[in-house]
């Protein structure tokens, strides 16, 4: 059977010949252990442990085979093994093949595992029930795959690498463009702040909460604050019937919004337009800048950068992640410099025109990224 190029359908076990070279463990020796990132996104190293630390049998691994594993892939979890990790070991959850050179090369086969076709082929060749479908290893080998000449798959290699590449320098010039504006920013914030005057955050930004009136008929959108700055998601609605806890609090476009248990982790954002209406659970604190005294988008930038983290970890009493619940009282307290209004407005501007074009960058990094299942559909079907 051959495919429309004529290049012939043939089972992976006529292929990859299965790795049962055990690792011989000593106590005192220091190993490597290998995992696999699902989606096709590596084979990377999981961790670094002495003899010691290993229970049960380890197979030896070494660079160009093939892994997957038993668990995760349906999940795409499987891939080439890179040569800094020659020599690792994995647990037989991790099987991995050696290709017959002569008619696969390694690479190929990575670059082909990436593909929906291949990972629904292992998703198919996997059973199980809930949380224990595993990869059934007969059925895996005797998925076939559409197998071109090996100087037509190192041609099909150059042409998938060539390309690959240029999306890569592309999301890398976009992640340093993202760096750069950044420190651009902070370089602006230093010159403003630099002798600026100081108060406490309660004089130019008091804490102002808004309870809602529970209707155990109503539903009332939700707004939270994601960790490290990076702003505001909506969860589905609760409806008046199922609030116990959560204690509801109104938000406004404008408002600093802070979650008092993640604060330290830099959860905290300026409310926008379309978060306006929705509501916080008590654990959200409200900030409500003095008009003509300062800000949201400068105050929430005091607050993200190092100082105001300092200050809010100083804030944040406590040493484990779920009790270090920030003292809005102590938050008040927090002194903020104030520059003028005007160079104040002039940065939040700035702050505006950085966040749109790393939108814009965003958005041309994950049409770059679907670039990729594109490359590889027509690569494996001779289109390049």
């Amino acid at each position: 059977m051959t495919n429309h190029n004529g290049w012939p359908l043939v089972p992976l076990g006529e292929l990859l010949t299965r790795n049962e070279q055990v690792a011989s463990v000593s106590p005192a020796e220091t190993y490597r252990e290998v995992t696999v990132r699902l989606w096709g996104n590596g084979v990377v190293l999981r961790r670094e442990v002495t003899g010691a630390g290993l229970s049960g049998r380890r197979f030896k691994v070494s660079a160009d085979q093939f892994i997957l594993s038993r668990i995760d892939a349906r999940n795409g979890a499987m891939g080439i093994v890179p040569s800094e990790l020659d020599g690792a070991v994995v647990t037989s959850d991790f099987p991995t093949f050696d290709a017959n050179r002569s008619r696969l090369l390694p690479a190929f086969l990575g670059w082909l595992s990436k593909t929906p076709g291949f990972v629904e082929g292992c998703r198919g060749a996997s059973e199980g029930t809930t949380n224990r479908v595993r990869l059934k290893e007969d059925r895996f080998l005797r998925l076939t795959i559409s197998l071109p000449p090996v100087n037509v798959q190192q041609r099909i290699l150059t042409r998938i690498d060539r390309l690959v590449a240029k999306v890569y320098d592309a999301q890398s010039l976009g992640r340093e463009c993202d760096i750069i504006s950044e420190s651009l920013l902070m370089s602006q914030f230093r010159k403003i702040v630099e002798g600026a005057p100081r108060r406490p955050l309660g004089d130019i930004a008091p804490l102002i909460r808004r309870p809602a009136e529970i209707d155990p008929a109503r539903e009332y959108p939700q707004v939270s604050v994601r960790s490290f700055g990076k702003g505001t998601f909506h969860n589905p609605p609760l409806r008046g019937s199922e609030i116990t806890w959560q204690k509801p609090h109104l938000v406004k476009s404008g408002d600093v919004l802070v979650s008092n248990i993640k604060a330290w982790e830099g959860a905290i954002a300026v409310a926008g337009s379309d978060d306006d209406g929705r509501y916080g659970s008590h654990r959200y604190l409200t900030f409500v800048p003095v008009d003509g005294l300062t800000t949201a988008h400068f105050v929430c930038f005091y607050l993200l950068s190092p100082e105001g983290l300092y200050h809010i970890g100083e804030a944040s009493p406590g040493s484990a992640d779920r009790n270090r619940t920030l003292s809005s009282k102590k938050m008040l307290d927090i002194n903020v410099p104030v520059p003028p209004i005007e160079e104040q407005r002039r940065f939040d501007d700035l702050i505006l025109k950085v966040a749109s074009a790393r939108d814009i960058r965003a958005k041309v990094a994950k049409s770059q990224e679907a670039l990729l299942p594109s490359i590889l559909d027509r690569a494996f079907k001779g289109d390049l």
